[in-house]
């Protein structure tokens, strides 16, 4: 620490707060400890009173707490991610769109094991929003060894990127509703709106509607033109209980499903179906996504429009933290809903 005039002290490191008080209105830090000092505050500094202020000398190889944030960030971000401004030391990392929030926990924990750095996140594969706040860095002293920060970006060139948000592609959906009472008219379809509503949201469209009664052949058939028609993704709604009426598993199977994942560890959700035909996936939806404002439909879907390949042992992973509460006043994502599993 040493003393230095105002008008030489550009670029140096403040070492303490300085104080502005406004007589009978605030007293507060007009410039607190750790700010590196810009020309625009030389007037802002005399105006206070100070002609000559203490700050820090970084010796050769050191690093502000400010550099040392934005180069942490800048290392570890890739695509639709947003940084911002070095506040008090802290660069927060925010969703410039929306999409699906993909980390590397692998790189997260190499980095907040080395020390003198943290790189706090929100869970990866959970949705989000533009302008969401994902994560926020910075080094825990006011100065560290900048090799410190040169082995943040060494992990994070082998991890690259620690973290990303990978935006939702716009697919075609094909939805097929199942059961013969819906079929004949004898009560009105409460999964359509549903299902249009939350592909809405996640930027996707169900381009056409097919009815079809508890009969397999006919399933098939509206399955197989779906997909003769460009679906991108086909939802078939209802029939997935073990009830001996309900036979979309065995239409779907019939259809050409292949690498079948019946059944999941998630409530609401537990009779979910996932499976591929042609490349194409397609879900088997039960009852509960219609009733419930959140299932396994908002755990699974997010994903595979981020491009993700959900496999079985993403499905069984989904068990630690797959009951929802059903919470009055939902919060999800903002809850634990479906985060145990999100490690895989």
């Amino acid at each position: 620490m040493k003393v230095v005039p105002v008008r030489d002290a550009v670029g140096m490191v403040l070492c303490h707060d300085i104080t502005r008080i406004v007589p009978g209105e605030s007293k507060g830090p007009a410039f607190r400890k750790g700010h590196v000092i810009r020309d625009e505050d030389l007037p802002v500094l005399r105006d206070l009173g100070k002609e000559n202020i203490f700050v820090f000398e970084l010796d050769p190889g050191w690093i502000h707490e400010n550099e040392a944030a934005r180069r942490i960030a800048r290392a570890a971000v890739g695509q639709g991610i947003h940084r911002g401004e070095p506040v008090e030391g802290k660069v927060d990392l925010v969703a410039s769109g929306p999409g699906l929030l993909k980390i590397d926990l692998e790189g997260l924990k190499r980095i907040n094991s080395l020390g003198d750095v943290i790189l706090a996140t929100l869970h990866t594969h959970q949705p989000v929003t533009e302008g969401c706040k994902l994560a926020g860095t910075r080094i825990i002293p006011l100065v560290t060894e900048e090799s410190r920060v040169e082995e943040v970006e060494g992990i994070c060139r082998d991890h690259d990127p620690v973290l990303q948000v990978l935006p939702f592609a716009a697919y075609r959906v094909g939805l097929v509703t199942t059961g013969t009472e819906v079929y004949s008219g004898r009560i009105r379809d409460g999964f359509g709106p549903v299902i249009r509503r939350k592909f809405a949201e996640l930027g996707s469209a169900v381009f056409r509607q097919e009815f079809v009664s508890d009969d397999v052949e006919m399933t098939v058939k509206a399955i197989r033109g779906l997909l003769d028609d460009g679906a991108q993704m086909i939802t078939v709604t209802g029939g997935m209980s073990v009830d001996p009426d309900d036979r979309t598993p065995a239409s779907i199977r019939a259809a050409g499903g292949r690498e079948m994942v019946y059944g999941a560890p998630v409530l609401p959700g537990a009779m979910f179906l996932l499976a591929a035909i042609d490349g194409v996936p397609v879900l088997g939806l039960p009852g509960c996504v219609m009733y419930h404002r959140r299932s396994i439909f908002d755990l699974v879907v997010p994903r595979i429009l981020a491009g993700e390949t959900v496999t079985r042992e993403d499905i069984a992973a989904l068990g630690h933290g797959g009951l929802c509460r059903v919470c009055t006043d939902c919060r999800y994502p903002a809850c634990g809903f479906g985060k145990g599993g999100m490690a895989v």
